[in-house]
């Protein structure tokens, strides 16, 4: 059995630099993610633009000449397809947001001393959903 005189605690400088070390990570992978988002999210733009100017180029034609059934189903395909575009955008969008929120509360866990704020903390890993307490 052993003494609880031979107990001892690390050395809060010790604690100090795991915990900047283990949150500089977590800062580094949500920055990771928030590039690929941005990145997809650039790629999608640059589509979506390309597919608007070519369902509005389709619809002119169609405007000037009778519809003919490819015409009317490459048009169908592209406003499908920028459907599929706005509704990735937007899930993109709020994903950034997500990182940004995630972010912002990985930086409150250190307060301007760089000393941990044990309040930013218990927020922090608190589970979605369980409100503000």
């Amino acid at each position: 059995m052993a003494s609880i005189f031979g107990f001892r605690s690390r050395d809060p400088a010790r604690d100090r630099q795991t915990d900047i070390a283990r949150l500089d990570r977590l800062a580094k992978l949500f920055e990771q993610i928030a590039a690929e988002i941005e990145a997809e999210r650039t790629g999608l733009e640059i589509r979506y633009r390309k597919t608007s100017t070519n369902a509005a180029f389709l619809v002119e034609a169609m405007e000037n000449d009778p519809a003919s059934d490819r015409r009317s189903s490459e048009v169908s395909a592209l406003t499908t397809s920028i459907l599929n575009c706005e509704r990735r955008i937007a899930a993109l969008s709020r994903q950034d947001g997500m990182m940004k929120d995630l972010r912002h509360a990985l930086d409150m866990v250190f307060d301007e001393n760089g000393a941990p704020d044990p309040a930013a903390m218990v927020e922090f890993t608190k589970p979605a959903g369980a409100g503000r307490g």
